[in-house]
């Protein structure tokens, strides 16, 4: 397939568990009302909600021969993402698992890396990549082996014509690392939400930090959660109010306003059309549990976006 963009990154399934007791108590067995197995990670679930909305991508990453990577696989596969480069470790550690532990106002997040943190720049096919017109990668932090090069990896693709975008996501060891920065020139568009920013630029306040980024790359877009987003590009900026649905899951929320951002990017809309696109696309995704379980029904999808693009 001829690729708009190419997602290089990693791909594990969420286990979400609802209604985890505040406190827990050790050798004590708690009950929760629910749960959820689904495609999990920022990459993957970018890749198969931008695939849903029409766009066509394909990854680059590297899995476990195990049953948590063929079903992340196969809910890839069913969205039309293009996995032809998706490797398959034969030993090794496994597929990577997300396990959250969903709480009213907040979640705990604890992530098993499996391959992802094996996953190396002698697993990426750079002819297959320089092939889109579009690289996003996003989790930077949780890249252990392929972290070195993905500076190269970002100048490589701006050589080679290729628009550039990136989601750094949490640092789970809080040291946000300054090879980061080496990174930023090559960066067309920058995801942080607003904890991100500030902790990337070194700053508490974040219209100083918008400030300092925008210097950094071309185009920095805030995500505020219910506060909606701010985008910068150079001295211009434009916002964008939260839109108010009833919400069931915010995981996956950014990862889905990014892709809504891309798709509507690659189409040369204007920046405000791209956010009010992204806007509707990560609030979307917080009506069914899971980052990519909204996005299953096609049907739906074209619904909402039809009745709350219009609404504005």
């Amino acid at each position: 397939m001829s690729l708009d963009v190419c997602v290089v990154g990693e791909i594990n399934p969420d286990l979400i568990l609802y209604g985890v007791p505040a406190q827990l108590k050790p050798e004590e067995e708690s009950l929760i009302h629910g749960f959820r197995l689904t495609l999990g990670s920022s990459s993957a679930i970018f890749a198969h909600n931008l695939a849903v909305l029409g766009t066509r991508v394909g990854m680059v990453s590297k899995i476990g021969a195990d049953s948590l990577g063929k079903m992340a696989f196969d809910w890839l596969a069913e969205a039309g993402v293009d996995l032809t480069r998706v490797r398959v470790a034969p030993s090794g550690p496994a597929t990577g698992l997300t396990v959250i532990l969903a709480q009213p106002g907040h979640r705990f997040i604890l992530t098993y890396p499996g391959t992802m943190f094996e996953f190396s720049y002698a697993d990426l096919d750079l002819d297959y990549i320089f092939s889109a017109r579009h690289l996003h990668l996003s989790s930077y932090f949780l890249h252990r082996a392929l972290r070195p090069r993905i500076a190269d990896l970002f100048r490589e693709a701006k050589a080679h014509g290729l628009s550039t975008s990136l989601d750094t996501n949490d640092d789970p060891e809080g040291k946000w690392g300054d090879d980061l920065l080496n990174v930023l020139p090559f960066v067309d568009i920058f995801f942080p939400n607003e904890r991100e920013a500030k902790k990337v630029a070194g700053s508490d306040d974040l219209q100083q930090a918008i400030h300092r980024l925008a210097q950094l790359c071309k185009f920095v877009v805030v995500k505020l959660g219910l506060h909606g987003a701010v985008a910068r590009k150079g001295s211009q900026e434009w916002r964008r109010s939260g839109l108010r649905v009833a919400s069931v899951d915010p995981v996956g929320a950014g990862d889905s306003f990014d892709a809504g951002f891309i798709h509507r990017y690659l189409q040369g809309a204007t920046p405000q059309e791209c956010l009010d696109y992204a806007d509707v696309a990560g609030a979307f995704s917080t009506t069914c549990e899971g980052g990519t379980e909204a996005f299953k029904d096609r049907d739906k999808v074209a619904a909402f976006f039809r009745e709350h693009l219009t609404k504005r």
